[in-house]
């Protein structure tokens, strides 16, 4: 069995990682992330990863997609958490995967042409206070929808909204509807979150909802992973070579014994846990009776690594890693959102251990 992945998987991965090094190295991103005022997202790289494609990953070829699977997904994930890329990708994408699973054919054929193209963004709204996130927590009922979701991510700049409800269904909610949008002022500034108050908004259901909604659910937890891999992986790069050029007592620092186990360390934490995300991103397109535990243990313990990994790095850095002006903040910030959001790694691994039958 063939465990790698394909050859169209690396020239997609090698195509956005172009894209990324030309328009998003780390000075693009401070500035972006310096940005006086709300931040949103950065529309060129958006438009430019469009043309790529990746907005129309999992979309079906009928509707205007590319119809691949998740690990095609979430390895883009993985080169986008990599460079830090401050894109509303996550939103989108889970959006235009709760239309293609859970639409009807109409719903499918309004939506998800102008998903797939990058024309419309999307956004899903599933985290409601305190702390619920996954179908079975939801409290929003009806199709004229009131009371309030938070942390939506890029509410603000989205054309749509996929809900998730208290019957454990999915609905559509329009820009023009009733609801109100306040930017959360929140550590990771590459990926801007909002508090969504709606108010009798019009609220279209999906026709098969409450089937796609638990799906999407994992999917989110695969991509979140998938992100966490591709930041930690570039953190211990980032150090590996900060560590060869940095002297101390006329020699690099990465000839001191104790920084080197720790760079062991940060990479033994890494490198071996790529597997888990791609796993559980193929539990969900070819094993489904795997897909929710896998999903689980994959955002759990990489969302988990991660944030260490980055306060690793800070610590490699020395005092250079502290500043504003240096990379390790921006991805120590994503790392906590990778780690908050769809739930901690706790709340996770207690999923996955109920699943087990633990």
């Amino acid at each position: 069995m063939n465990f790698l992945l394909s050859p169209e998987q690396h020239a997609l991965v090698d195509s956005v990682s172009g894209l990324l090094r030309d328009r998003c190295d780390a000075l693009h991103v401070h500035q972006v992330f310096d940005t006086p005022g709300e931040a949103a997202f950065d529309a060129a790289l958006w438009s430019a990863l469009s043309e790529l494609g990746v907005p129309a990953i999992m979309v079906p070829e009928a509707h205007g997609g590319l119809g691949l699977e998740l690990i095609d997904l979430a390895i883009v994930s993985e080169a986008l958490g990599r460079a830090a890329a401050p894109v509303p990708f996550l939103g989108h994408a889970l959006a235009a995967l709760a239309i293609s699973l859970g639409g009807s054919e109409e719903q499918k054929e309004r939506w998800l042409p102008a998903l797939a193209s990058g024309e419309k963004i999307a956004t899903v709204a599933f985290g409601e206070s305190p702390g619920r996130w996954a179908p079975d927590e939801w409290t929003l009922l009806g199709e004229t929808l009131t009371g309030t979701k938070t942390m939506v991510p890029n509410a603000k700049e989205a054309d749509l909204i996929v809900v998730g409800l208290g019957t454990g269904a999915l609905a559509v909610v329009e820009k023009d509807a009733s609801f109100t949008v306040a930017r959360l002022d929140v550590a990771d500034r590459t990926r801007p979150l909002d508090t969504v108050t709606f108010t009798d908004a019009s609220a279209e259901l999906l026709a098969n909802g409450t089937v796609a909604a638990p799906r999407v659910f994992d999917a989110a937890a695969v991509l979140l992973a998938a992100d966490a891999f591709g930041g930690a992986d570039h953190c211990v790069n980032m150090s590996v070579e900060y560590a060869k050029i940095r002297e101390q007592y006329g020699q690099p620092i990465a000839a001191f014994q104790g920084l080197r186990y720790q760079l062991v360390a940060m990479a033994l934490a890494t490198e071996p846990a790529r597997g888990l995300y791609w796993f559980a991103a193929h539990a969900w397109d070819a094993l489904p009776e795997k897909a929710r535990h896998a999903a689980g243990q994959a955002k759990a313990h990489l969302a988990e690594t991660y944030l260490q990994v980055t306060r690793d790095t800070v610590e490699a850095h020395g005092g250079i890693g502290f500043t504003w002006e240096h990379d390790t903040h921006i991805y120590m910030k994503r790392a906590m959102l990778d780690w908050a959001w769809l739930g901690t790694p706790s709340r996770h691994r207690q999923r996955a251990a109920d699943l087990a039958g633990w």
